[in-house]
């Protein structure tokens, strides 16, 4: 995947973890804005959800785990309850989204950039169609594996 769109990279990525990177804004209030490295990733192992790691310049980073079909209905339309919500930025545009992130005590307010985070989940698609999230599991050993036995 390549896009000559700035703050957007794509790293060699195995099969099995496709990953996008994009540079995103979070909102501070309406004149202030921050860019945040967004680092997301899909696991073959786990196609429910998408991992999106935030990385802050010099600061801390912040994992959570996104329902892929969240994401993917967010892209055009409002997606999502409680903690995590994402929405179309404006419904003519399709340039952005908005991605609400909230835990017990906070929350925080990002724009992302359509294009690429659309045809990263295109892909994602394309390796685990969707209603083929769970065919592939062993539900005997994940069975056992959630009784803690042998």
């Amino acid at each position: 995947m390549s896009s000559n769109q700035p703050g957007v990279q794509a790293r060699p990525a195995s099969y099995a973890r496709p990953e996008l990177i994009l540079d995103i804004d979070r909102v501070l209030d309406v004149a202030a804005r921050q860019t945040i490295r967004a680092e997301f990733r899909f696991d073959l192992e786990s196609p429910l959800a998408v991992s999106l790691e935030l990385v802050v310049k010099d600061g801390p980073r912040v994992l959570w785990r996104i329902g892929r079909d969240l994401l993917h209905q967010g892209l055009c339309s409002a997606s999502g309850l409680g903690d995590i919500q994402m929405w179309p930025a404006s419904p003519e545009d399709g340039g952005t989204v908005w991605l609400r992130l909230a835990s017990r005590d906070m929350a925080a307010l990002f724009e992302l950039p359509v294009p690429p985070l659309e045809k990263w989940l295109a892909y994602t698609y394309e390796l685990v169609p969707a209603g083929r999230e769970l065919a592939e599991i062993d539900w005997d050993a994940a069975t056992t594996d959630l009784l803690g036995g042998s």
